[in-house]
């Protein structure tokens, strides 16, 4: 298997993350430091190097989908040289951001930070997956939304999308609402979940909720293996970085708003007269009432 096959090497890695054996996540984080070291490392100084043994290391290889080690450091190498060629005109340092970088430095990590997220997320996102979210929510009566913190900015923000273009579409603050809104919808609705680690309870327990009362669901989220995506119809996942200072509130949520942003135009494609001519009366009434 090669990156051609399928999801780039480092975003699958970063997705997998919370679902790893203690041992398996220190070979994982020995990659995501340094990509372009550790392809030159062989399989002993892989399991040297994170205190584990030869074994683990190739169990870590097959559960990324790799029948050999030697085709997994290929791979690594190859995102190594991608990541580098497509940030050239940044510093390559993506680390955390420390109490005594300058302001410059934490301008330009945070740049590269979600620059990266933006192209990791476009580069992985299943297609399929986002032409199956847009014909539901097309073909829908009904879209309900919820996401808490962070992934309530970007519920806001698809909910208020989806209203501009004359779909029925209402978004959650509270937990609570959220679940008596979710057990009274039927096949004819969509439920929409966003979190960004895809263990949120309360997310969970919404989403849990609107699959049970029978309407299509969808999450949004970084980590293919949480258990909001498995509880989900259909899963869009985002590929984003994280670092010590916010953790799920940086990069998650700007690749959060680039995957709305692709299923919004989707939907408006797929729904163009309607969504146009509605686009025009929004916008018509917000410049006719400004102007008053």
């Amino acid at each position: 298997m090669t990156i051609a096959d399928q999801a780039a090497l480092l975003p699958r890695i970063r997705s997998a993350l919370p679902s790893l054996r203690r041992s398996e996540a220190r070979i994982a984080e020995v990659f995501l430091a340094d990509p372009a070291g550790s392809a030159g490392l062989s399989m002993s100084e892989i399991a040297s190097l994170c205190d584990t043994s030869t074994t683990t290391v190739m169990r870590f290889g097959k559960r990324m989908g790799y029948d050999s080690f030697r085709d997994l450091r290929i791979d690594l190498a190859r995102e190594a040289t991608r990541e580098s060629l497509g940030t050239t005109a940044r510093p390559l340092d993506t680390g955390d951001i420390d109490r005594d970088d300058s302001l410059d430095d934490v301008i330009a990590k945070i740049t590269l930070n979600e620059t990266l997220s933006i192209s990791d997320t476009a580069e992985n996102l299943d297609r399929g997956a986002l032409r199956a979210a847009i014909d539901a929510i097309v073909g829908s009566r009904r879209i309900d939304l919820f996401g808490v913190g962070a992934s309530s900015v970007v519920r806001l923000d698809l909910q208020q999308k989806l209203s501009r273009i004359g779909s029925t579409a209402f978004g959650w603050d509270d937990a609570h609402a959220a679940w008596t809104s979710a057990s009274v919808l039927d096949a004819e609705c969509v439920a929409i979940a966003i979190s960004h680690s895809g263990t949120t309870r309360d997310t969970l327990s919404y989403l849990n909720l609107a699959k049970r009362a029978g309407a299509r669901t969808i999450a949004i989220t970084n980590f293919s293996a949480s258990p909001l995506a498995e509880t989900a119809d259909i899963v869009l996942t985002t590929a984003a970085r994280e670092n010590k200072f916010r953790s799920g509130a940086l990069g998650s949520r700007i690749a959060q708003l680039m995957v709305v942003d692709c299923l919004f135009t989707g939907i408006v494609q797929a729904s163009y007269e309607r969504s146009t001519a509605a686009l025009t009366r929004t916008y018509s009434a917000i410049v006719e009432s400004a102007a008053r």
